[in-house]
């Protein structure tokens, strides 16, 4: 055989590369960051424990307290709240979506993929509300079935003194729905975070910063101060939506989370930027 004649197989194998050539649309970016999601081990254990996390804690929650009730003040007992009980573990659920959140594109700035990423997408921004797309609809899914869980597993163990509620019982349905969408926007926030710093470590001290550490920078100004920036901090606006009975110093439940959709878009929005601006 000459060096100019070709393989059956190679002429097989090109013509096989060729049938799947075509043009790059939404759809197939889609499915691309849907294969990249769940072919990283960090989503799954990521995902496990934010799952735990969420359905978990309320139902340990609950029995601790049914354990214990016999201990509690009769100020404790009329002031006790079925619906954050059950609820509770969002607290720290949101710390392994946030930290995900973030991986879902710096962990391809640190091994260099996002190069490719970004030959196979020359637009760029597809990639970006592919990334968001898929990791928003996991987390929103994911959630919601677990605060289900947490919520009717924790009632039930709370009927033990006949303090349980329904999802009829006021603020039930949007507190249960509100943690959900509140865990959801704070991923997107992550990602884009990740977008703008590109360095893992960084987005995610980034985001310990403000839902975390700020907040407590606050709590230790001198009340008439801290009391005025209190409710406009992103965890504070976020979190009104979580809980039943919003704190006296945080907004409205779903006028601070607009506040926190607005804090993330306009984050989406830079890093949109960033994005189309910096080389990879």
């Amino acid at each position: 055989m000459s060096a100019t004649e070709t393989l059956p197989g190679a002429a097989g194998a090109a013509g096989g590369r060729r049938a799947f050539t075509g043009q790059v649309t939404q759809g197939r970016v889609l499915r691309s960051e849907w294969t990249k999601l769940w072919s990283l081990r960090s989503t799954r254990w990521s995902l496990l424990f934010a799952v735990i996390s969420m359905a978990g804690l309320g139902v340990l929650i609950a029995a601790v307290s049914m354990g214990r009730w016999s201990h509690l003040s009769p100020g404790d007992r009329a002031n006790f709240n079925a619906i954050d009980r059950s609820l509770g573990g969002y607290h720290l659920a949101q710390l392994a979506i946030g930290v995900l959140g973030v991986l879902v594109i710096s962990g391809e700035y640190s091994t260099g993929m996002i190069r490719s990423s970004l030959m196979a997408v020359p637009r760029r921004l597809p990639v970006l509300w592919a990334k968001i797309a898929v990791f928003a609809s996991v987390t929103f899914v994911l959630m919601l079935v677990s605060a289900l869980v947490a919520f009717f597993g924790a009632q039930a163990i709370l009927t033990e003194h006949h303090v349980n509620v329904t999802l009829s019982h006021p603020h039930a349905l949007r507190t249960l729905v509100g943690t959900v969408l509140f865990m959801t926007v704070t991923g997107i926030l992550c990602v884009a975070l990740g977008t703008i710093v590109r360095s893992t470590a960084g987005a995610i001290a980034t985001f310990a910063g403000l839902l975390f550490v700020l907040p407590g920078i606050v709590d230790i100004l001198p009340s008439e101060i801290g009391d005025s920036i209190s409710p406009y901090l992103p965890s504070s606006a976020g979190g009104a939506i979580a809980a039943a009975v919003p704190d006296a110093h945080t907004l409205a439940p779903w006028s601070g989370f607009a506040l926190y959709c607005s804090y993330t878009i306009v984050l989406l929005a830079i890093a949109a930027y960033l994005l189309v601006r910096r080389d990879a």
